[in-house]
C-alpha cells in the first residue's frame, strides 16, 4: 500500500493556495500604486485651499461672472469664444476650476485673479451651471 495523500480538501487547498497568494499580491500592489498616487497629487496652494475654507455667495458669484466672464462664455455661460459653463463642476473639482481660472493656461483665457471671497463666490455661481 502507498502512503500516497489522496484526500479531496487537501488538493483543493493545495490548487487554492497559489489562486489565494495571487489575488493578495493583486490587492498589495492596487494598494500600492493607490498610495503612490495620493502621495504624488500636487499639493493645494495658499490661495486655493482660503478660497475653499470660504462660503461663497452664487448671487455675488453671478456678478463677477456678468463682469468678467460673460464676452466669452456668454451671458448665460452657453459658451462663445469660450466653452459652456454648465456641468462644468461635474467635469472638474473646486481646486481644479479655481486654477483653470486663476492660472490663464488656457488661452484665450487670461489670466485672473479675484480675491478669496470673491472666487468662493464665482465657485458657488460655477456649481450651480
Amino acid at each position: 500500500m502507498s502512503n500516497t495523500v489522496t484526500d479531496p480538501v487537501l488538493i483543493d487547498s493545495e490548487v487554492k493556495s497559489p489562486t489565494k497568494m495571487i489575488a493578495i499580491a493583486v490587492i498589495l500592489i492596487a494598494i500600492l500604486v493607490a498610495v503612490v498616487v495620493w502621495l504624488m497629487r500636487p499639493p493645494i496652494d495658499v490661495y486655493t485651499q482660503s478660497v475653499l475654507n470660504l462660503s461663497g455667495n452664487p448671487v455675488q458669484g453671478r456678478s463677477i461672472f456678468v463682469m468678467n466672464c460673460v464676452a466669452c462664455h456668454g451671458q448665460w455661460a452657453n459658451g462663445k469664444v469660450g466653452p459652456n459653463l454648465h456641468g462644468v463642476s461635474d467635469r472638474k473639482s473646486d481646486a481644479q476650476l479655481i486654477q483653470q481660472v486663476v492660472s490663464g493656461e488656457t488661452p484665450p483665457m487670461p489670466q485672473f485673479q479675484p480675491s478669496s471671497q470673491d472666487m468662493a463666490d464665482l465657485l458657488s455661481y460655477l456649481k450651480q451651471l
